[in-house]
C-alpha cells in the first residue's frame, strides 16, 4: 500500500503540472471505486486547481468551487500523460488540463476513492480524527511518551494508529524500530520518554530521506511521471527476515503483527 513517502512524492510530482491550471474535461470511465466517484465533482470543470496538498495518506486538489480528495488505495497512483497517450485498463478517472497534460488516476483493485467536497477539508470524517503529521514540528517524542501512557499495545502497532500519527505504515514503522532499537512488540506504555525522542527522531529522518528518494517501490508503485522509488534499496529491517542485521549480523527475525509482516533484529531491538 502507498505510505507517507509515496504519497507525498506522488504531490511534489504533479504539483508543477497541476497547479495553477484549469480543469477542462472530467472522464469518470469507471465510478465504482472504495466509495463511488459522487456525481458532484464534474464540479471541478472549468475550475483552477490553486494547489496540492496532502494530510496523511490523502492528496487534496483546491479549487475555488471545493475540493477533491484523493486516497491511492492498495496499488493506485495519479500519473500525468499527454492526451494521445493511450488509456491504460485500470485508469478510471481522467482530469484534463489548459496545458493539454492529462491527470489519470489508476486504480486496478479500486479500493482507492476520487470525492468531492465542499465543506472544510478537515471537517471530512475521514480526515477529522487525525492525529499530527510527523514531519511537523508538533510531532516529538515528548507527545508520544504523553498519548503511550497505559496503553498496552505493541510499539508498532501504536505507532501505525492514525489517531495518533499519520502516514507510518507499515515499511516504515519497520524501519523507524529498527533505527531507535526498540522491539516491535514491547507495549507502548513501557518505552522511556528518552526512547520516544529517538523513535520520533527515526521517524522523521526515514520518512524525509524515503521522500527524497522517491518512496519505496512496492509492486506497482509509481510517481507522478511514471517513475519508481528507490528507498527499498536501503531498507534495513521490512522485507530482510532471516538475512543478517546490517548493524551486528545476527539474523533477522519475523512475526506477524495485525496481519502485516514485522521484521526486528533480536539482539539490537529491546
Amino acid at each position: 500500500m502507498p505510505e507517507l513517502p509515496e504519497v507525498e512524492t506522488t504531490r511534489l510530482g504533479i504539483l508543477p503540472a497541476v497547479a495553477g491550471h484549469r480543469v477542462q474535461r472530467l472522464q469518470v470511465h469507471e465510478p465504482r471505486l472504495r466509495w463511488p466517484v459522487p456525481p458532484e465533482l464534474k464540479a471541478i470543470e472549468g475550475q483552477r486547481i490553486g494547489d496540492v496538498t496532502r494530510r496523511g495518506k490523502y492528496l487534496l486538489l483546491h479549487t475555488k468551487a471545493g475540493t477533491a480528495l484523493v486516497h491511492l488505495g492498495m496499488s493506485g497512483s495519479l500519473r500525468l500523460a499527454s492526451p494521445g497517450e493511450p488509456r491504460r485498463l485500470h485508469d478510471h478517472l481522467e482530469i484534463s488540463l489548459d496545458s493539454g497534460l492529462v491527470l489519470r488516476f489508476h486504480d486496478p483493485r479500486r479500493f482507492g476513492c476520487f470525492l468531492w467536497l465542499t465543506t472544510p477539508p478537515a471537517e471530512h470524517p475521514l480526515l477529522v480524527g487525525l492525529g499530527p503529521e510527523p514531519l511537523e514540528d508538533d510531532f516529538q517524542g515528548a507527545y508520544l511518551f504523553e498519548r503511550s501512557r497505559g496503553r498496552q499495545a505493541p510499539i508498532k502497532s501504536f505507532l501505525m494508529d492514525s489517531h495518533v500519527v499519520v502516514g507510518v505504515g507499515n515499511i516504515y514503522a519497520n524501519e523507524a524500530l529498527f533505527r531507535a532499537g526498540i522491539h516491535p512488540l514491547r507495549a507502548a506504555g513501557r518505552i522511556s520518554a528518552c526512547r520516544y525522542e529517538a523513535l520520533a527522531t527515526a521517524v522523521k529522518e526515514i520518512l524525509a530521506y524515503a521522500i527524497q528518494r522517491g518512496g519505496t517501490t512496492l509492486r506497482d508503485f509509481v510517481n507522478g511521471h511514471g517513475e519508481p522509488g528507490y528507498f527499498q534499496l536501503e531498507l534495513d529491517a521490512y522485507g530482510r527476515s532471516g538475512e543478517p542485521c546490517h548493524r551486528c549480523q545476527t539474523p533477522m527475525r519475523e512475526v506477524r503483527l495485525g496481519g502485516r509482516s514485522t521484521v526486528y533484529c533480536p539482539r539490537c531491538q529491546r
